[in-house]
């Protein structure tokens, strides 16, 4: 996180208090509270104000959790921080419940973003709404909308609509099938990566060739870096600068642009996929991601595996 000072949010503890203290905050309802994803000032005014009220604070991490709060001024006793995370959600979430049920006010946040979002949450407001009780979500940063924000998506058969992935599987075979799926996909396609998994989901991207990759690295912290390529180029743009496989990534494949029967792409497209995939395999994903006609493809990869076995 940006680090500020505690003493420079008093104002905006105070304005939250103003704008939003007047508010209903209804007993027995648990707060889905978005945090910053990198940059403290990111925070709303009304998330200020529930996360000083609240009887409790649920949240993926106790320790970064009361540096957060902390940072904002906010102090709380250790005893009103639970911890719920992916590896203890559905027990810990029966403990919340049982709170709401009793008429306690309870937030929930996530290390970083929107809780549910690629992080621990969903199964929680899962259980609160099975247990007939109120979920009630404050809006805030998220690395998938603020990435669209920014990278200019158009064109396409649905232009505006997107698809979030997230990450894909972390084993090759797994994680080339995923995108060997999303090669069809018209529409955009969100994914996040971690630092040390940014270099293979490259090289398994690059299948898609020429279809346009918005990366976003570090987002909203100080050595934010946005850039566009292509799938093809994306490996090389990684290794073109030291610090470009640091820290945390999002990324969106553009919208695929509508089928054209390209020939030279189509065979272009084929020759990469037939060094790593089966004849008839490459030649159907070289048609979803080209355009041109399968028929022709199929043609054309049988001449290119004669011309190899001569």
């Amino acid at each position: 996180m940006t680090s500020l000072a505690p003493a420079s949010f008093g104002a905006a503890l105070q304005a939250a208090r103003d704008a939003a203290g007047a508010q209903h905050y209804p007993e027995g309802t648990l707060y889905m509270v978005a945090t910053p994803i990198g940059n403290l000032a990111d925070i709303t005014l009304r998330a200020l104000q529930v996360l000083q009220f609240v009887d409790a604070v649920a949240c993926e991490d106790t320790r970064h959790t009361q540096g957060l709060l902390r940072a904002y001024g906010i102090e709380r006793p250790s005893a009103q921080l639970l911890a719920l995370h992916q590896h203890n959600e559905a027990e810990a979430a029966q403990a919340v419940v049982a709170r709401l049920a009793a008429g306690e006010r309870i937030a929930y946040v996530s290390d970083a973003g929107t809780p549910g979002v690629s992080d621990p949450g969903a199964r929680l407001a899962a259980a609160v709404h099975e247990a007939g009780l109120r979920v009630l979500p404050l809006p805030g940063a998220s690395s998938v909308t603020t990435l669209i924000a920014a990278a200019g998506l158009v064109g396409g058969a649905e232009e505006g609509a997107f698809v979030f992935a997230g990450f894909l599987p972390s084993k090759a075979g797994e994680r080339d099938a995923a995108v060997q799926a999303l090669a069809a996909e018209p529409r955009s396609v969100v994914l996040l990566e971690a630092p040390h998994r940014i270099e293979a989901l490259a090289r398994a991207l690059a299948v898609l060739g020429e279809r346009r990759v918005t990366l976003g690295r570090e987002l909203t912290k100080q050595f934010e870096e946005i850039a566009t390529t292509t799938a093809a180029a994306l490996p090389a743009w990684l290794a073109a600068g030291r610090d470009r496989t640091r820290g945390e990534f999002a990324l969106v494949l553009h919208p695929r642009p509508a089928a054209q029967d390209d020939g030279a792409e189509g065979e272009r497209v084929l020759r990469l996929l037939l060094a790593e995939l089966p004849l008839k395999s490459a030649v159907r994903l070289a048609a979803e991601i080209s355009g041109a006609p399968r028929n022709a493809l199929y043609d054309l990869a049988l001449r290119l595996r004669e011309k190899r076995i001569d």
